[in-house]
């Protein structure tokens, strides 16, 4: 890994999106974190200091991504198609500063062990990295034994997913088997101080949500300590997402899911984040994830693969572009869903998902086109002119 990076950055003229309109402000960042700000900001030359003129460009906080495949996932095409491992400028040049790694179908020749380490060379490299404990089966493979010690033990563990629900690839568990799982996250976040959240992967099948109201019915169980995922994947699930989120739940549309990616059911994120604002949710009820690195398979009637596709990760800002540009959703709005209202959910706020005194330098530029310029990671410099300009370790420079 290369790095360009010194102890101070000023950002100078720059339309500052917190994510709330804060106008034309300077941003002066010390080491990793945001020191102040503020108008008319400036350094004696006695220090170095990159100066970085945003005159006509807006600055919001880097984007977190939930959900991403960062030891890679699929295989249900046979060995082949398990998708490789993402790599730094993958993540960095879609303006993700955050990830969020899992599993997805495969515990057995995945691990959470791997995931970890993959999180943790990740950050080594720049960003910043968490997993969720688990894969789509239950019981479920962890570290330790149990999701409720992953979580209270490992630093990195913030809850557990994708755990599968409705899905012909799940394993087809008794409701009393998803509840107990949520309350081990539920109470493994409780005693870490943690989110202990479980993300949620819903597939095709007819009972959609139907569990997740049988688990949270008795309101031992609040409904955000769930995170279902994928609800953008047909109109009928899409739906019901809706009704779960106006009673006080999440809904994570995934960005790469969409009619022109192959889901000819599906929602495009743009229009679903538009159609369910209409609808009556609340705006920070709405998340935003790329399943990122995962596999994209491609079923037939019978439940057989004729195909396979890669995630990607780049999806999250386009759909972000798109959000405001094809459905003219204000910015403040459009960028709380991929980073405010996620790391509130997963209690990494106000460290992660805004721009404020003492957050995290996770800093995106982007051009009045929405057109990504600049990245800064934990206030290293990782992307300039929409290049990249730090390299993960085997990166072809």
């Amino acid at each position: 890994m290369n790095t360009k990076k010194t102890f101070f950055t000023l950002l100078k003229n720059a339309h500052v999106i917190a994510p709330e309109d804060l106008g034309v402000k300077d941003i002066l960042v010390a080491g990793e974190k945001i020191a102040m700000i503020g108008e008319g900001l400036s350094l004696p030359a006695i220090y170095d200091c990159e100066v970085v003129d945003c005159e006509g460009n807006y600055v919001v906080p880097g984007f977190i991504d939930s959900h991403v495949h960062l030891i890679g996932g699929g295989g249900e095409g046979g060995y082949a198609t398990r998708t490789p491992e993402i790599q730094l400028t993958d993540i960095t040049t879609s303006g993700v500063t955050t990830v969020l790694g899992l599993l997805g179908t495969d515990g057995v020749t995945r691990h959470v062990a791997s995931l970890l380490a993959k999180a943790r060379g990740l950050e080594d490299e720049g960003i910043t990295a968490y997993i969720y404990s688990g894969s789509y089966e239950i019981p479920t493979p962890t570290i330790t034994g149990s999701v409720r010690n992953d979580i209270i033990l490992i630093d990195k563990v913030i809850g557990t997913g994708e755990i599968a629900m409705c899905d012909h690839r799940s394993s087809q568990s008794p409701k009393e088997a998803y509840q107990q799982i949520t309350a081990e996250a539920r109470v493994g976040g409780m005693l870490s101080g943690k989110a202990g959240v479980v993300n949620m992967h819903l597939g095709d099948g007819e009972d959609g949500l139907k569990m997740l109201y049988e688990i949270t019915k008795n309101g031992e169980i609040p409904k955000t300590q769930i995170i279902p995922t994928h609800v953008n994947r047909n109109k009928r699930l899409f739906k019901e997402a809706i009704e779960w989120a106006k009673q006080g739940g999440i809904m994570d549309v995934t960005s790469s899911v969409s009619p022109e990616s192959g889901s000819s059911h599906s929602v495009k994120s743009s229009e679903a984040v538009k159609q369910a604002l209409e609808a009556g949710v609340n705006i920070e009820n709405i998340t935003m994830s790329s399943d990122g690195n995962g596999s994209m398979p491609i079923f037939d009637e019978a439940g057989n693969n004729i195909g396979v596709g890669v995630a990607s990760q780049i999806s999250i800002l386009n759909e972000f572009r798109d959000m405001m540009q094809k459905e003219n959703i204000a910015i403040t709005d459009a960028i709380k869903i991929i980073t405010s209202n996620i790391a509130k959910f997963t209690k990494l706020y106000p460290r992660k998902g805004c721009l404020a005194n003492n957050s995290d330098a996770d800093i995106l530029v982007l051009d009045k086109d929405l057109q990504l310029q600049h990245v800064w990671a934990r206030g290293t410099h990782m992307v300039e002119n929409g290049k990249p300009i730090v390299f993960g370790t085997f990166e072809k420079r």
